[in-house]
Protein backbone atom coordinates (compact mmCIF):
# COMPACT_ATOMS: atom_id res chain seq x y z
CA UNK A 1 0.00 0.00 0.00
CA UNK A 2 2.58 2.43 1.13
CA UNK A 3 4.58 1.59 -2.47
CA UNK A 4 1.35 2.27 -4.54
CA UNK A 5 0.66 5.75 -2.48
CA UNK A 6 4.49 7.04 -3.28
CA UNK A 7 4.79 6.14 -6.82
CA UNK A 8 1.29 7.88 -7.05
CA UNK A 9 1.99 10.82 -5.06
CA UNK A 10 1.47 13.34 -7.50
CA UNK A 11 -1.80 11.71 -8.42
CA UNK A 12 -2.95 11.47 -4.56
CA UNK A 13 -2.21 15.40 -3.79
CA UNK A 14 -3.70 16.83 -6.91
CA UNK A 15 -6.90 14.66 -6.06
CA UNK A 16 -6.75 15.95 -2.43
CA UNK A 17 -6.51 19.58 -3.77
CA UNK A 18 -9.27 19.38 -6.13
CA UNK A 19 -11.31 17.74 -3.79
CA UNK A 20 -11.05 20.74 -1.39
CA UNK A 21 -11.61 23.42 -3.85
CA UNK A 22 -14.35 21.75 -4.69
CA UNK A 23 -15.91 21.19 -1.07
CA UNK A 24 -15.12 24.82 -0.67
CA UNK A 25 -16.95 25.99 -3.30
CA UNK A 26 -20.28 23.64 -2.32
CA UNK A 27 -19.37 25.35 1.43
CA UNK A 28 -19.26 28.83 -0.14
CA UNK A 29 -22.66 27.86 -2.23
CA UNK A 30 -24.56 26.88 0.80
CA UNK A 31 -23.50 29.91 3.04
CA UNK A 32 -24.55 31.70 0.11
CA UNK A 33 -28.26 30.10 -0.13
CA UNK A 34 -28.69 30.76 3.52
CA UNK A 35 -28.14 34.31 3.11
CA UNK A 36 -30.65 34.69 0.18
CA UNK A 37 -27.62 35.55 -2.48
CA UNK A 38 -27.97 34.49 -5.51
CA UNK A 39 -26.30 34.58 -8.98
CA UNK A 40 -28.79 37.28 -10.46
CA UNK A 41 -28.82 39.07 -7.11
CA UNK A 42 -27.45 41.99 -8.71
CA UNK A 43 -30.09 42.01 -11.47
CA UNK A 44 -32.87 44.10 -11.78
CA UNK A 45 -35.62 41.36 -12.67
CA UNK A 46 -34.23 39.47 -9.51
CA UNK A 47 -37.52 39.81 -7.44
CA UNK A 48 -39.33 38.42 -10.22
CA UNK A 49 -37.43 35.18 -10.35
CA UNK A 50 -38.44 33.51 -7.38
CA UNK A 51 -42.34 34.73 -7.11
CA UNK A 52 -44.19 32.00 -6.07
CA UNK A 53 -41.75 29.92 -4.89
CA UNK A 54 -41.01 28.98 -0.68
Amino acid sequence: MKEFILENLATVIISLVLLSVVTLIVVSMIRNKKKNKSICAGCPMAGNCSKGKG
